[in-house]
C-alpha cells in the first residue's frame, strides 16, 4: 500500500505522474490520510486548483484509494516529527509513520525525513 501526498493525487487525476510515480502507483494499494481531501477543498477554494470534487471522475477516484482517519495517534505523531512543514503535510507524514505505510510524496521536506518511510 502507498500513502499518496496530496500533489501526487493531484498528479494522478492531471495524468502528471512521472514514470516510476506510474509503476509504483500501478503496482500498489492507494491511501490517503483524510487531511488530503480538506486540502484539496482549500486548494479550490483559494483558485490553486482547478478540480470538480463532483466529477465522476475524482468520484472514481475516491472508489480505488483507502482514506485513513486523523486518528488522536496520527495528531499525536505529527508533533514529533524529524521536519516542520503546513500542518496538513504533517498529518500525511505522521499518518504514514503510525499506520507503516510508505509515503509517495515530492515535498522536499518531508523526503529529507528520516522517520517517515517513503516510498521507493
Amino acid at each position: 500500500m502507498l500513502n499518496l501526498d496530496t500533489h501526487v493525487l493531484v498528479a494522478i487525476l492531471n495524468d502528471g505522474l512521472t514514470p516510476r510515480e506510474v509503476e509504483l502507483v500501478l503496482k500498489s494499494e492507494l491511501a490517503i490520510s483524510g487531511v488530503v481531501l480538506w486540502e484539496l477543498a482549500k486548494l479550490i477554494q483559494l483558485g490553486r486548483l482547478d478540480l470538480n470534487l463532483d466529477s465522476a471522475q475524482f468520484r472514481q477516484c475516491l472508489r480505488q484509494v483507502c482514506t485513513v482517519p486523523i486518528t488522536l495517534e496520527i495528531a499525536r505523531a505529527s508533533t514529533r516529527l524529524d521536519f516542520t512543514s503546513d500542518p496538513a503535510d504533517e498529518i500525511i507524514a505522521a499518518t504514514s509513520i503510525v499506520e507503516r505505510i510508505p509515503l509517495l510524496t515530492r515535498d522536499r521536506r518531508i523526503l529529507k525525513s528520516r522517520l517517515v518511510p517513503l516510498a521507493k
